[in-house]
């Protein structure tokens, strides 16, 4: 369980720099408040229109389309998400969900359409900066890709070492998330050595040391149970909460319907609902639900 530190100890998210920026590997200054958590809304937004670019964006897609041969993975996608804002993506497998990752991490480039973080048109990182770029984004897998030849201390210190940070940072920075992620006795343990829960918990520790303004996570708790995911997802909950925005990429239903954060709904790689404090599924109307008992039911095959 994640008892180990209070919100109180976990440094505020920092902002994305400017493109040139991207470019350097210049250390960013911390604060260590955090925003009061407000009562979720409860209404539907529309699909949207395209957003204003910048302001308090910090991810925008407008009208973006991912092409597969033989295979759309998004549609004329637009839509934004707000400074400090969690959100649920979701969606059958092939709606395109992990498309949305992939491109905002500049693993694909979309077919149509313009995608910004922070304001920075990604068409515009050449391939020699894409790896500044990431290092401003935290990101969490469902399969954890930790390094198995490594402690669970060195699997989080090599995120700080890949971009420039000294012994110094390390020791400081290291136990500190691990002491966050409930990990403070286990950063000799090696990943073969560790639970799945705990390996996931390694992964969002190594995603968030740097404390970017921004974290992914593609199916988090996909490999785990029930009582394991709500600690993963109390943990990204708050990392939230220090004024990181988080985006996540989930099929679990229980857990989307307790947390009641925004959701986003793909279906064939077009956004069909964006509703704040939703469940993972929509509601139906009296309307629908009275269609849907005068529908033909379709027999069991064998019994046709």
């Amino acid at each position: 369980m994640l008892q180990e530190a209070g919100d109180a100890d976990i440094p505020r998210g920092r902002s994305l720099p400017s493109t040139d920026a991207m470019a350097t590997s210049s250390r960013p200054s911390q604060g260590t408040h955090r925003r009061s958590a407000a009562p979720p809304e409860t209404h539907s937004r529309p699909v949207p229109d395209p957003a204003p670019a910048g302001g308090h964006n910090v991810i925008e897609f407008r009208g973006v389309s991912k092409l597969y041969p033989g295979n759309v993975g998004l549609d004329q996608a637009t839509f934004s998400v707000e400074r400090e804002e969690f959100v649920f993506i979701v969606g059958s497998t092939g709606s395109g969900k992990s498309t949305v990752m992939r491109l905002l991490i500049k693993e694909l480039e979309p077919t149509a359409g313009a995608i910004r973080v922070a304001g920075h048109d990604l068409g515009e990182i050449t391939r020699k900066r894409v790896p500044f770029y990431r290092r401003n984004i935290g990101v969490v897998f469902q399969d954890f890709k930790l390094l198995p030849n490594r402690t669970v201390y060195d699997n989080v210190a090599y995120a700080l070492q890949v971009t420039g940070g000294g012994r110094k940072e390390i020791r400081a920075k290291v136990p500190d998330i691990l002491r966050l992620t409930g990990l403070s006795t286990k950063l000799h343990n090696y990943p073969d050595q560790l639970s799945g829960g705990e390996q996931q918990r390694v992964s969002i520790a190594r995603a968030f040391v740097n404390h970017p303004p921004l974290l992914l996570a593609d199916e988090p708790t996909g490999n785990l149970d029930p009582e394991t995911s709500i600690d993963i997802m109390r943990l990204l909950y708050r990392i939230n909460r220090t004024g990181t925005t988080v985006l996540v990429a989930t099929h679990d239903q229980a857990m989307v319907d307790k947390m009641r954060r925004r959701v986003l709904e793909l279906s064939g790689g077009r956004i069909v609902r964006d509703e704040s404090a939703g469940l993972y599924a929509r509601d139906e109307s009296t309307r629908e639900f009275a269609s849907r008992l005068r529908a033909p039911s379709t027999p069991p095959p064998g019994l046709s």
